[in-house]
């Protein structure tokens, strides 16, 4: 299904977000990162700040973990979890560094109540792998694999969220996670770079997505494609301006937002932000 461009609309959504209290790049478990960065703690609060009051001016829910020191990658919320319409499967992370995040997430998500949470057995980073097209096959999990999350847990989401799931291998180490690489941008369409990926993968991206905006290399380092999408607005690095003049071309609002700090530990806008599907 090909939305017109006329016809986009944004739908409310509901966010999970964690302040960057203690945000600090003391190790590298990823090409951006350098242990001898500084990092300006205070602005990277207010960029975060202004992140989560975009949210709440487009009319979305956002909801606040408390940080933890200690563990400095908190900020980048997308990764403790992946959840459709209750169910949730947990991280289980990669690298020890982050490891301890799981169980703040699992803590969210039990105070909910109405949540049904699932440890996993396999390793896998939540939505940073992760990403959801409801529109598609009743429903489709878009999962990346190649350098956080192992091929077993495509399987295991699988039958945690009876959903179906497509395998997409990343291959560039500069974009570690699916959600540095691709975003969906509503129910049905993609945004994504095609030099991140398994030439085999974008193959499938090609037949699967002919309607995809697609990126070139330049936006995909400046983080474009590490944006969050209500349907109709598209909150994105503010770096990433030649992106945002192909999502306006395809009747997307770009929202641009200033990230500089958070960048330095890999991340940006996505990274910041777990959807919470209800």
């Amino acid at each position: 299904m090909i939305v017109g461009v006329a016809e986009r609309k944004p739908r409310k959504r509901t966010y999970l977000m964690c302040a960057p209290e203690f945000f600090t790049v003391g190790y590298a478990i990823n090409p951006w990162m350098d242990p001898g960065t500084t990092v300006d703690v205070e602005l990277a609060v207010k960029q975060w700040t202004r992140l989560r009051e975009t949210l709440v001016d487009l009319g979305h829910t956002v909801h606040v973990m408390q940080a933890q020191p200690g563990l400095p990658d908190m900020v980048f919320a997308a990764n403790g979890a992946f959840s459709v319409e209750g169910v949730v499967y947990g991280a289980r992370f990669r690298h020890p560094q982050r490891s301890a995040e799981a169980d703040h997430h699992k803590a969210f998500y039990a105070e909910q109540k109405s949540w049904r949470f699932v440890a996993p057995t396999e390793v896998n980073e939540g939505e940073g792998d992760f990403a959801y097209l409801p529109g598609r096959l009743g429903g489709l999990v878009l999962a990346g694999h190649g350098f956080r999350t192992d091929l077993r847990a495509h399987a295991e989401v699988q039958v945690v969220l009876g959903r179906a799931v497509l395998s997409l291998q990343l291959t560039d180490p500069r974009f570690y996670h699916l959600d540095v690489a691709l975003a969906a941008l509503d129910d049905h369409t993609i945004t994504y770079y095609p030099g991140a990926f398994a030439e085999p993968t974008r193959q499938i991206l090609r037949n699967a997505f002919p309607d995809a905006v697609v990126a070139d290399e330049e936006d995909a380092l400046a983080f474009g494609l590490n944006l969050i999408s209500d349907g109709k607005h598209a909150v994105l690095n503010s770096e990433a301006t030649g992106l945002a003049a192909k999502l306006r071309a395809a009747g997307y609002e770009p929202v641009p937002v200033e990230l500089s700090e958070l960048k330095k530990g890999g991340g940006s806008v996505r990274c910041c932000i777990a959807e919470l599907r209800g």
